[in-house]
């Protein structure tokens, strides 16, 4: 099963320190789900597990955030205002794809990103659900993995 349940802030940032060791160098993660559901949570927890020290905070205004790491540079993109998500390889984000070591896009489709993890995230009573949706071959080995462990 690809859902995983978070009680708390503890275990959302348990969950990220996983991810963030799993995740291969030049991953694109999507993050979806309602307003609140904590993707922006999520990237902070991701970016601290690689060993940014900042704030981290959402690009909804600017639409692009970088986070420089000691793993390598994390772009944190945030899509919700966009009308047409190509409109982000306008901005320069194919220049990212293959230079940073993980690209996180808030409100992604996997429409326009084929070769993701995608991550629905929803507010459950108090916790989160997470679904873990890979698309691409590369990313299912990893939603195993997360699973096994």
């Amino acid at each position: 099963m690809n859902t995983l349940f978070l009680q708390d802030l503890e275990a959302s940032r348990s969950f990220a320190y996983r991810l963030a060791e799993l995740l291969p160098e030049g991953s694109l993660v999507l993050l979806t789900g309602p307003l609140g559901a904590g993707k922006t949570t999520l990237v902070q927890f991701i970016t601290r597990a690689l060993g940014f020290q900042g704030e981290v905070t959402s690009p909804t205004y600017t639409l692009i955030h970088e986070y420089p790491t000691p793993a390598g540079l994390v772009v944190h993109v945030d899509a919700y205002r966009l009308k047409d998500q190509e409109e982000l390889f306008g901005l320069g984000l194919e220049d990212y794809l293959p230079e940073a070591r993980l690209v996180l896009i808030e409100w992604g489709s996997p429409d326009i990103f084929p070769d993701s993890l995608e991550i629905k995230l929803a507010p459950q009573n108090g916790s989160r659900q997470l679904e873990l949706v890979p698309h691409g071959a590369a990313y299912r080995w990893l939603v195993s993995k997360l699973n096994a462990g």
